[in-house]
Formats: structure tokens, C-alpha cells, sequence
């Protein structure tokens, strides 16, 4: 078995993963760099999903649900490099903004059918997930902060309340306290980017509508 598959520790009678606590230490770490609108955001959130699915690999039995999503993850946090990058070259300090409500719609309308659909997927496929709707969204919901984040939208923060609300309860309620007490800490790393980015938006104009300014990394 390969070691990320193996208990780094035993909390709450939950036992803790090497590759879990890997990947929640990255995943608040490229959170907290959104936070500092850093570019770095990105490449942790990356490398987070690639210890994942490495875990997943070595695994006894690889599920091909779990190992999906991380390889969308990766491609999503590499989208969002890109972009940030790119807005980087051209100003120099990242430009961020609410969405328009057209863009919130959408977004919206997106989040909702790609519950729908995953959830329909994990339902063909049992053995994918033990609970096809609180997975679907959070995941989906996953990728909506991503996107919301790669555009440079206070709603990132938004997209990762709305993930947190069921994640959290689900953690507990699964008998995972070590993994909700860590979905709780992301809430309030949440609050503070939420709060931070928000205050951005008097002290600054976005340069481009379409694509968010390149991060102090």
C-alpha cells in the first residue's frame, strides 16, 4: 500500500490519512493565498489534488469517482493559474469584483445541473459515493468557487460558504470530526477573505471585467 494511503494519526476515532491531512493542509493553504490574492493560490490547490489522487492510486482499491473529480480539480486549479498569471503580465495587482447578475445566474444555473448531473452519475455507480447528493454539490460547488475565484469574483467566497454549510454538518454527522473541525477552520478562513476582498473593492477599480489582475505572490 502505498504510505499516503496509510494512518498519519488517530483523532476523535477518526483515523487520519496521510494523503487527508496532506491535501486539508494544502487545500487551507491555497485558500489563505487567495486570501493574499497571491498566484500561488493555484499551484498549491494543484498539488493538492495530485497527492490525492496519488493516495487514491495506491490505494487497495482505486475508485475511479474519487480519482475523476481530483484529475477535474487539477484541471480547474491550472485554468485558474493561467488566468491569474496572464492578468499578472498585464497590471501587476489583481482586480476584484462582484459579479453581474447575469454572471451570478449563470453560475447559478450551473451549480444546480451539475448537482443534478453527478448526483445521477453516483447514483449508476454506488460504489462512488455513499451520499450522491451532499457530494455532488459540494464538489460542483468545489468547482464554482474555483471559477468564481479564476474570474476575480467576491463570490468566490460566496461559492465556499454555500459548500462549507453542508460539508461541515455532513463531516460530523458521517463521524469524520477531524475532517469537520477542519471544514470549520476553512469557514473562517472564508469569513476573513470574504471580508478582505469586499474591502478591496472600495480601495480599488478592476482593470478588466474578464480577467482578474495578476496576484503579489
Amino acid at each position: 500500500m502505498n504510505w499516503l494511503s496509510g494512518t498519519a494519526f488517530t483523532a476523535f476515532g477518526q483515523h487520519v490519512v496521510w494523503a487527508d491531512m496532506l491535501g486539508n493542509l494544502l487545500g487551507l493553504g491555497g485558500l489563505a493565498l487567495g486570501w493574499r490574492r497571491s498566484v500561488w493560490s493555484w499551484p498549491v490547490q494543484l498539488l493538492s489534488g495530485a497527492v490525492l489522487i496519488a493516495a487514491y492510486l495506491g490505494g487497495d482499491a482505486p475508485n475511479p469517482g474519487l480519482i475523476g473529480k481530483q484529475v477535474i480539480v487539477i484541471a480547474a486549479a491550472a485554468w485558474g493559474w493561467t488566468r491569474w498569471q496572464q492578468g499578472r503580465r498585464s497590471a501587476g495587482e489583481i482586480a476584484v469584483r462582484f459579479a453581474t447578475w447575469r454572471e451570478r445566474a449563470v453560475l447559478t444555473a450551473a451549480l444546480a445541473l451539475g448537482t443534478l448531473a453527478l448526483a445521477g452519475l453516483y447514483f449508476a455507480n454506488p460504489s462512488w459515493s455513499w451520499s450522491p447528493w451532499a457530494d455532488a454539490y459540494i464538489f460542483v460547488g468545489t468547482l464554482a468557487a474555483m471559477y468564481a475565484q479564476a474570474r476575480g469574483w467576491i463570490e468566490f467566497w460566496f461559492a465556499w460558504i454555500a459548500v462549507d454549510v453542508v460539508g461541515v454538518p455532513l463531516a460530523f454527522n458521517s463521524g469524520y470530526a477531524f475532517s469537520g473541525l477542519t471544514y470549520s477552520i476553512y469557514f473562517v478562513l472564508v469569513l476573513l477573505g470574504l471580508r478582505a476582498w469586499w474591502q478591496r473593492t472600495r480601495t480599488s477599480r478592476p482593470v478588466s471585467v474578464n480577467i482578474p489582475q495578476g496576484a503579489t505572490a
